[in-house]
């Protein structure tokens, strides 16, 4: 093949593979918000506001870019993830590219380029690059506005670059490529630090042009020059310089009186004339080394500048502002995520600290105090920087009795599972050994958070539920029936409906890790240097990352997005692997149809075998449940509402739906959780939109950073504090009113935790708190018994807000947490109103629960709920389990409503909204069953016993499902799973109870009775 024929199709191919991939993740792409981050990306995107550390200005200005395009408010979010798609089908044109490279390298290394090779080498790539667009982390970033699609395309972008730059070691300007290299990893610190992951790899590409040979000693001297890069750049240039910003701005305001930020323009240009006068002195004097060094260090701080846009727009009081990196030194802060506190990969302390806590002593036998990180806040009154908490010998330091090396067990919340995981005995309360950290961290860590996540995407996919080292969920699976019944050590024969056909269950066969292995072997034996060029990436991107990030136990949600990179190389080894088999069936017998007849027999193995297994549950264009999820909560709010929420899901897609389509304005939304930062407070005490700022009587200065963290409990008075009484408390200076927790610091304290908050019942009447007509159940006061330690900032903050609403605006709350502190220990003095509680002055007893939590009031119920939209078109939709956990809350509501329905006599609007729930929340599809178990009841209740059968027969078939596959099980995985089999019996037991209760069918009573004894006798061996 000529090589300008072969180069033709590289490119045509190339495109294919783009669109292709462009096709399919538009076609997939979800329509609007999704859940997590991707609320509050879309958002500051769109006005280039201030997101969370350590930010993604880059992200968030292309984000604007692609809004202007969305037509209309409501398309925003669309434009927004479809520079996702876009950017993850550069990914794999990159991807391709950088793969022809690397097997035409092996393909030609003796030889000529035939025709052969030339539609192996192509062929090859092709199948690699389109295993990675149909892969599962990958494509599930693809699609929703997330910082990892593009982090990726930058990761192959930078690749791609290096290997161009390679070609043109030897040609003059060849190093326009370094400077250009430079350029895209300073912009990728404006979208994630995972696309830094890949120097090493780069540097190794010139490190391989460097050495001729390898020695043991100049391969050590390699490494640590690549890592050293690494370093050098994440850990050095950037912190150093912003310090540098930080140190300028300090002294030329304090120290010489001169205007704020000046001190930052005047580092700017130190800079600038820095760079100007290096550059001109290595050119005069040809210092080519050290010139082009220079010019790679300024490209990259020119790529860096994208961050310019937070300090600028963080100025402009942007409504999202968090952490208001609004000077050079809260920058800094910003870009070290100052507000997640400080930890130590490779030395820290342990959770088991809780038990054993030992100061560390100096030589006198007294604590050694340390100090902290000075605070700086800009006082406009003085004209300079002013500290504003302790930091002078503030800390005590503890001792190293509980510390050690490569610490992997540090939470103490998640003590439980690392003893588990690591084999430690629960009772024990000693210093886990290093050789138990490690156990955590190969066992877990690399095992379980790493190399089940890279099966996933190559060998197959058990279900879309979250795992916990359980057999059931979130476990890799092949399809491969003995293979996966010995990993599992469960049949796979006679699997409830459920369990096969959840979408999520993904099967390959193995097929495409198979690819990969081979592939690995093959480039590791034919091209070594290029092997460990692509291990290097492979490991920063997968293990490194996992190292780094020291992930706990059963975190919130699976973490596979963020260790994507490490699947792009895999994937690189799938079409490495396609070669390896042309080019060993080719050495027997050598033919054009052999060299087209192998990709694609592996095109149909791998990528295609992919894509049909992925598609249904990685499509997205129908789906509208985190939409339609955070409008029922805003609709659940009165106008001019405060609604505090807690978590992401029930923030950002809220955040997304008042700033991109200005939808419920009027409403101020407080996350409990942000609100323990003086920067959130401040924001919140400010106008926006409609939205009136929050009742408060503190002020900054009585809040700020270091003042009142936390205020402790003495207890000296019994008696209850009129609320207001209490935040005058709180509010004052008076030494009486604090307590010396140690040596010189002192601390607010209150001296009861017994408060009481007066009802203006005419203020309630008259702002709609309560309706007229349940004005005789208004009390007369609520009394609130918070916590008998201690008050930290956020909850003081809260109790601010309660006391001085007097009853103006309505109080909401979102739920899903059950701590009493969140719904400010009035969890008595609630009202279920659609999807939102509002605190009334009614008290309701709760019995059941976070479930059963707040008065009903029917008729307001009922309205919000005819309202609601469920979020899911088209009849074969897929509920992913973000949805599928959000919509307990729908059910549960739903239920509650045609219970208070049924007491009042309503039974058309009972029957109406009972089959509103079962109509459009199926059952199979929407599982939780222990919240469907209400139907059969309810519908005899309303004397339809037909539905209440239908409803019964629908969950006793998946009951019994479950139960006969468990009773296949053997002895030793039966008392694993007692558990889950006694669930199941309960849950069967409770529609039998009903069905014996209610039933006036004898026939149909007899046969379910008859049923459940016999699903009981399934076990009777078992149990014996």
């Amino acid at each position: 093949m000529k090589e300008n024929t072969y180069q033709k199709w590289n490119i045509i191919l190339g495109w294919i593979v783009f669109i292709a991939s462009l096709i399919t993740y538009t076609l997939t792409l979800e329509p609007t918000v999704s859940f997590w981050d991707c609320g509050e990306y879309i958002s500051t995107s769109v006005k280039l506001e201030v997101g969370h550390p350590p930010g993604a200005p880059l992200f968030q200005m292309l984000g604007a870019f692609f809004a202007m395009f969305s037509g209309s408010s409501s398309n925003v979010a669309y434009m927004v993830n479809f520079m996702s798609g876009l950017a993850s089908a550069f990914t794999i044109l990159f991807m391709f590219w950088s793969l022809t490279n690397l097997i035409k390298r092996v393909a030609i290394k003796d030889s000529e380029l035939t025709t052969n090779k030339g539609i192996a080498i192509l062929g090859s790539a092709f199948v690699g690059s389109l295993t990675y667009t149909f892969s599962d982390s990958f494509w599930f970033s693809a699609v929703e506005a997330e910082v990892y699609a593009m982090s990726s395309f930058l990761m192959a972008l930078l690749f791609w670059l290096g290997l161009k730059w390679e070609k043109s070691f030897s040609e003059p300007r060849g190093n326009k490529w370094l400077i250009l290299i430079s350029l895209v990893i300073g912009l990728s610190f404006g979208v994630h630090i995972l696309s830094l992951l890949v120097i090493p790899s780069i540097v190794f590409i010139y490190l391989n042009h460097y050495y001729k040979k390898y020695t043991i000693k100049n391969f050590i001297i390699a490494n640590v020059i690549a890592i050293g890069t690494l370093i050098f750049i994440f850990k050095f240039l950037f912190p150093f310089t912003l310090k540098f910003f930080s140190a300028s701005e300090l002294f030329f305001i304090n120290n010489l009186g001169l205007p704020f930020h000046t001190g930052t323009i005047i580092a700017g240009i130190i800079i600038i004339v820095a760079f100007y006068f290096g550059l001109n002195y290595t050119r005069n004097h040809k210092q080519y080394l050290a010139n082009t060094a220079l010019l790679s260090i300024l490209f990259v701080m020119i790529g860096f500048s994208c961050w310019l846009m937070l300090p600028i727009r963080a100025n402009t009081n942007t409504t999202i502002n968090e952490n208001n990196p609004s000077s050079a030194r809260e920058l800094l802060a910003y870009y070290n995520r100052e507000q997640y506190g400080d930890s130590n990969i490779f030395y820290d302390t342990y959770y088991s600290s809780k038990y054993d806590r030992q100061p560390a002593l100096d030589a006198n036998g007294e604590p050694i105090m340390e100090d902290v990180e000075p605070k700086y806040e800009m006082d406009k009154e003085s004209g300079k920087y002013i500290i504003v908490n302790d930091y002078k010998k503030v800390r005590e330091k503890t001792s190293d009795k509980h510390k050690g090396f490569i610490p992997r067990m540090v939470m103490p919340s998640s003590e439980p599972y690392y003893k588990s995981i690591a084999g430690i005995p629960s009772k024990s309360q000693e210093k886990p050994t290093f050789a138990q950290n490690i156990t955590f961290m190969v066992k877990y860590q690399f095992g379980y958070m790493y190399f089940r996540y890279l099966f996933w995407n190559f060998i197959g996919k058990q279900n879309d539920e979250q795992g916990r080292m359980d057999p059931f969920n979130g476990n890799w699976l092949s399809g491969i029936k003995p293979l996966d019944q010995f990993m599992l050590d469960l049949p796979q024969d006679n699997l409830p409906t459920e369990v096969k056909e959840n979408k999520g269950r993904n099967l390959y066969y193995g097929i495409p890790f198979l690819l990969g292995m081979i592939g690995l072997f093959y480039q590791s034996s034919k091209d070594k240097r290029n092997f460990y060029n692509l291990l290097l990436f492979f490991a920063f991107t997968g293990f490194a990352i996992i190292f780094y990030t020291n992930p706990r136990p059963f975190e919130p949600r699976e973490r596979d997005y963020a260790i994507v990179g490490s699947f792009y190389i895999f994937a690189m080894w799938v079409g490495f692997g396609v070669y390896a088999i042309f080019e060993k069936i080719d050495s027997l017998k050598s033919s054009k149809a052999i060299a087209v007849a192998i990709p694609t027999i592996c095109l149909l193995a791998s990528p295609i075998l992919m894509a049909s297994q992925n598609w249904d549950d990685h499509d997205r264009s129908n789906k509208y449940t985190a939409y339609f999820n955070a409008k029922a909560y805003l609709d659940s709010c009165d106008k001019n509402a405060i609604l505090f929420t807690i978590g992401d899901n029930d923030t950002f897609p809220l955040w997304y739906m008042q700033e991109v389509e200005g939808y419920r304005t009027d409403i101020k939304i407080i996350n409990t959780s942000l609100l323990a930062t003086d920067w959130y407070i401040d924001q919140m005490k400010r106008k926006t939109y409609d939205a009136a700022p929050i009742p408060s009587q503190l002020t900054h200065e009585q809040y700020r950073f270091g003042t009142l963290d936390v205020a402790y409990h003495t207890g000296q008075v019994k008696d209850r504090w009129d609320i207001h009484n209490f935040m005058k408390w709180i509010s004052v200076s008076n030494k009486k009113t604090y307590i010396e927790i140690s040596e010189g610091k002192y601390e607010k304290f209150y001296p009861t935790n017994k408060l009481r908050l007066t009802v203006d019942k005419q203020a309630v009447l008259k702002n709609g708190i309560v309706k007229q007509k349940d004005a005789d159940l208004i009390v007369d006061y609520m009394d609130l018994d918070v916590d008998d330690r201690g008050l930290t900032k956020n909850r003081i903050l809260m109790l601010d807000i309660l006391a001085n609403n007097n009853w103006e605006r309505p109080i909401y709350f979102t739920g899903g947490s059950n701590a009493d502190e969140e719904y400010l220990w009035l969890k008595d003095h609630l009202q279920l109103d659609g999807l939102a509680f509002q605190l009334v002055p009614i008290k309701t007893e709760n019995k059941y629960g976070i479930l059963g939590m707040g008065r009903v009031d029917t008729d307001k119920l009922y309205a919000q709920i005819k309202n609601w939209d469920f979020g899911h078109h088209g009849e074969d939709f897929y509920l992913d389990p973000e949805s599928r956990k959000n919509s307990i809350s729908y059910r549960n509501n739903i239920s509650r409503l045609v219970e208070a329905l049924i007491n009042e006599g309503k039974l058309d609007k009972a029957e109406e909204m009972l089959d509103l729930s079962y109509e459009k929340m199926p059952i199979e599809k929407y599982e939780q069953y222990g919240v469907c178990l209400g139907f059969p009841e309810q519908y005899y209740l309303l004397n339809k016993p037909e539905k209440a059968q239908k409803a019964a027969d629908v969950l006793i078939n998946i009951f019994q499902e479950k139960l006969i596959y468990f009773s296949k099980l053997n002895s030793s995985n039966i008392n694993y799973l007692f558990d889950e089999i006694e669930t199941e019996f309960k849950l069967y037991q409770t529609i039998a109870a009903d069905i014996n209760k209610y039933e006036k069918d004898e026939t149909y009573k007899k046969k379910v009775e008859d049923e459940f004894i016999a699903h009981i006798k399934l076990f009777e061996d078992m149990m014996n």
